[in-house]
């Protein structure tokens, strides 16, 4: 059961990771609270079910599609709705990114019903050719079931990741997106394009949620409030690991991934998002800044 369970909160802990570093990211970057993100989820979901319902696609070659139109989408979002609150106060931003998640979540309903949607995993029959081999599901790990498609899933969020951290680190786009995270008006003087930077910087944070909604559509039912538990828990994993560390967030989506299965396991018959929400208030009463705190 141990091991069950540990296996279990690190696949699921590795997608949460990937929700958060978005989350994070646009907080670190643009100073704000994104309550849409988990609708953005969503809309991503929907975009991969309708290419997989109707044009045939793989789930997973639909991250071709969704990871780019959500990223366009969030760069429209911030340039033309989220660039005119900036400089408001925060209970302004919030209200707009909370309205906004109310009318995607509402605007899916209207056109897809609430009728859960289910997409099939493509190599359930088939397995996954390597080359040398053909892996096949459910995977062996020290006596524990790992699905298939969570495992994937895990591994596309880590990649994901990496790549983000990568860009963040040693480039120069990231270099001027952490320069704009640290000290705006200091960016603005050496010339950085600050509100392109909050453009590109929540246009990424979008595409990434949009990443991790496509990798669990093939073990999730889709619904239009699918997004709203991954983004409380999203929430918990950005205050653990620091408001607007990536890396904290990367952690602190694992870390979770891995109390909300333990406690689970150890407790039976409580819900598990109460392990959860009892990290969230012990990491605000004893470490507010989170683990690793500061910016992207």
């Amino acid at each position: 059961m141990l091991v069950q369970a540990l296996v279990t909160g690190l696949l699921l802990g590795g997608v949460y990771s990937l929700v958060s570093m978005g989350l994070t990211l646009i907080f670190g970057v643009l100073d704000i609270l994104n309550f849409a993100h988990g609708a953005f989820m969503a809309l991503a979901m929907y975009a991969s079910f309708v290419l997989v319902a109707n044009a045939g696609f793989d789930p997973y070659l639909s991250l071709l599609v969704s990871v780019p139109l959500l990223f366009v989408l969030g760069v429209l979002v911030q340039r033309v709705l989220l660039a005119r609150v900036m400089d408001q106060p925060h209970e302004n931003q919030l209200l707009l990114t909370f309205g906004l998640a109310l009318l995607i979540e509402n605007a899916l309903l209207m056109v897809f019903t609430a009728t859960p949607r289910t997409v099939e995993f493509p190599y359930a029959q088939t397995g996954i050719p390597l080359g040398f081999a053909t892996v096949r599901g459910p995977l062996d790990v020290f006596g524990a079931v790992a699905d298939l498609p969570r495992v994937i899933a895990f591994l596309g969020s880590l990649v994901i990741a990496g790549g983000l951290f990568y860009l963040l680190r040693r480039t120069s786009l990231g270099t001027a997106i952490r320069a704009v995270a640290e000290n705006p008006d200091g960016a603005a003087m050496v010339g950085i394009d600050v509100r392109r930077m909050h453009m590109i910087a929540f246009g990424l944070g979008t595409a990434c949620v949009a990443a991790a909604g496509t990798l669990v559509l093939p073990f999730l039912s889709l619904q239009p409030t699918t997004g709203e538990q991954f983004n409380v828990i999203a929430f918990v994993v950005v205050v653990l690991g620091g408001l607007g560390n990536v890396v904290g967030a990367l952690v602190g989506g694992i870390l979770i991934g891995l109390v909300q299965e333990l406690g689970g396991a150890f407790v039976p018959g409580v819900d598990k998002l109460f392990f959860v929400f009892v990290v969230f208030v012990l990491t605000l009463l004893l470490r507010p800044q989170g683990l690793f705190g500061g910016k992207p």
